[in-house]
C-alpha cells in the first residue's frame, strides 16, 4: 500500500463507525473514482470547515453567515419549549419527524467522568444564560431568578448512565429557575417484543406509561 493511500486509510479510520477494513475499501474506491468527483468531495470538506460554526443561541451547527440558525429564527417554532440534546445529529433525528415545533439546545456531549468530560466541557452555561430572564444569581453565579419566556426544558439525552447523569445534573440547575424540566420517555420500542426486552427497559416503559 503506497504512502498516500496508507495516510488516507489512517484518516478515514478516525471517523466514527469506520474501522480499518471499511477505511481501506473507501480509500481504494476514492482512488478509482473520477478525479473530478474526488476534487469536489475535497472542496466540500474544506467548505464545511471554513463556512460552518456554532449558533450563538442554541449551539447547533450552522452556516457562519446565518447566526442565529434557521431553527432559532423560525417564527413558526415555540420559544417556550427547549429540547436539550447531546449532539447536532440528535437535532436532525428529532426534527426529521416534524412533531416537535419548539427549539433546541446542543450540549456537544454528555457528562462522563471516566472520559474526563465534566460540566465545563459542555454548553450548559450557555443554556442557563439562555433561560435566565435577568434574575439574581447564586454564589456559584447560577441564575436563580426569572426565566424569560421559556416554560419547559425537555432533556433528550440517551437512556444510558452518562445520559441519565447529564439529565439529572441539568434538572438540578434548571428547577430553581421555576421552569418545568421533563425527560423523554423510553421503553419498549414500536414493534419490539416484550420477551426480548431487558428488565431496565421494561421498568422504564412501565414508569412512562400513559392513559389510553
Amino acid at each position: 500500500m503506497s504512502d498516500p493511500i496508507k495516510r488516507l486509510v489512517q484518516h478515514l479510520a478516525r471517523l466514527p463507525g469506520i474501522g480499518e477494513k471499511t477505511a481501506t475499501r473507501l480509500a481504494f474506491h476514492l482512488v478509482r473514482s473520477p478525479e473530478s468527483h474526488v476534487r469536489e468531495l475535497a472542496e466540500v470538506l474544506v467548505e464545511v470547515v471554513e463556512k460552518t460554526g456554532l449558533c450563538s443561541v442554541c449551539m447547533n451547527i450552522t452556516e457562519q453567515a446565518r447566526d442565529p440558525c434557521h431553527i432559532c429564527t423560525d417564527p413558526g417554532r415555540s420559544g417556550a419549549i427547549i429540547c436539550v440534546v447531546a449532539s447536532p445529529s440528535d437535532v436532525v433525528a428529532i426534527d426529521r419527524g416534524g412533531y416537535f415545533r419548539g427549539r433546541y439546545h446542543v450540549l456537544h456531549g454528555v457528562l462522563s467522568p471516566l472520559e474526563g468530560v465534566g460540566p465545563d466541557d459542555l454548553h450548559i452555561d450557555e443554556l442557563l444564560r439562555r433561560l435566565d430572564g435577568g434574575g439574581e444569581r447564586d454564589s456559584a453565579d447560577r441564575p436563580v431568578g426569572g426565566s424569560g419566556d421559556v416554560e419547559e426544558v425537555i432533556v433528550a439525552t440517551s437512556a444510558n448512565v452518562e445520559g441519565e447523569a447529564t439529565a439529572m445534573y441539568i434538572a438540578r440547575l434548571v428547577k430553581p429557575m421555576n421552569i418545568r424540566v421533563t425527560r423523554i420517555a423510553s421503553g419498549i420500542p414500536v414493534g419490539g417484543e416484550l420477551e426480548y426486552s431487558d428488565q431496565a427497559t421494561i421498568a422504564r416503559a412501565l414508569e412512562g406509561r400513559s392513559t389510553l
